[in-house]
């Protein structure tokens, strides 16, 4: 691989991509971007004229969080009509190491097929618990941004209790008047009441759920159906946070004026850089490793 020259290609992405391009180029790393022109215009910074020449020159490629979200190209703000899983996997060769965020099984499978060694960020438990911090923030943000009342004193609503939904009911533990978890599993019931918040099961949502002034999803599967949306408030704040497309219904709530909107990309949105340098930190503690 000797016509790699530069140690980072930076692939597509948001603020956070831009920012770890950033910071590696601080510490003496050549970077070299694509699809992120209009995002990073530094004069001290490089940008490829296609993807072919981003990965062909460079060791390291850093893809997006997600990778992709409709399966067709590599997420960007800036389009690129060859930024593309196929094209990058056609130029991807031995040697090469692929860090990203959430990658398709068909990445991973080309990935282990051609021994290309790949490091899918969202899978590294300490990341994911980090990101927890910037999507409960950033939840918190659109509820406030997207409503007409206060958090302060209201009645709160979450649904699920997993990574996001703990971290999300910390923090909103202090605003809200009164907080509840609604979830599946009696393990998640015991865990939410242990952690001395109110919780219910799902199903019997259908008796409380008129009480609440924010609902925040976190479950990806259909959860807000029509007739539970029908027993919300008029005025009700429902943020979905879950996986795309969600777990509410969002074409019943806009039948029934409800107020809900589906909020996905909260780190990059919100906190790019805090995100951007825990990311920096963990991808050079483990090029260090592999070097080792």
């Amino acid at each position: 691989m000797n016509s790699m020259t530069y140690d980072f290609a930076v692939i597509g992405g948001d603020l956070r991509q831009v920012y770890m391009a950033e910071d590696l180029s601080s510490r003496g790393f050549s970077v070299l971007l694509y699809g992120l022109e209009n995002l990073c215009s530094k004069a001290n910074m490089e940008h490829a004229k296609s993807l072919a020449q981003a990965i062909d020159s460079s060791k390291v490629i850093l893809t997006p969080i997600p990778f992709t979200k409709n399966g067709i190209h590599i997420l960007s703000v800036d389009a690129k009509a060859d930024l593309t899983p196929e094209i990058l996997c056609t130029h991807l060769k031995k040697g090469h190491m692929l860090y990203g965020g959430c990658f398709t099984k068909n990445i991973r499978e080309f990935c282990e097929a051609s021994d290309i060694y790949y490091n899918d960020f969202m899978e590294e438990e300490e990341i994911t618990l980090f990101n927890t911090i910037a999507t409960a923030e950033g939840t918190i943000a659109e509820a406030i941004i997207g409503s007409d009342g206060n958090l302060h004193g209201s009645s709160c609503l979450i649904l699920g209790y997993g990574r996001c939904a703990k971290t999300l009911a910390e923090k909103l533990k202090v605003l809200c008047g009164q907080l509840t978890i609604a979830a599946r599993s009696p393990l998640a019931i015991a865990q939410a009441k242990t952690s001395s918040f109110n919780a219910v099961s799902l199903p019997a949502l259908t008796d409380v759920i008129s009480e609440y002034d924010y609902i925040f999803n976190t479950i990806p599967a259909p959860v807000l159906g029509r007739e539970l949306l029908e027993k919300t408030k008029q005025d009700v704040t429902i943020i979905d946070i879950a996986s795309a497309p969600g777990g509410v219904d969002f074409t019943a709530a806009k039948e029934l004026s409800r107020n809900a909107r589906l909020c996905l990309g909260l780190p990059g949105k919100y906190s790019p850089k805090a995100s951007a340098a825990f990311l920096t930190k963990y991808l050079l503690s483990s090029l260090g490793e592999k070097a080792v």
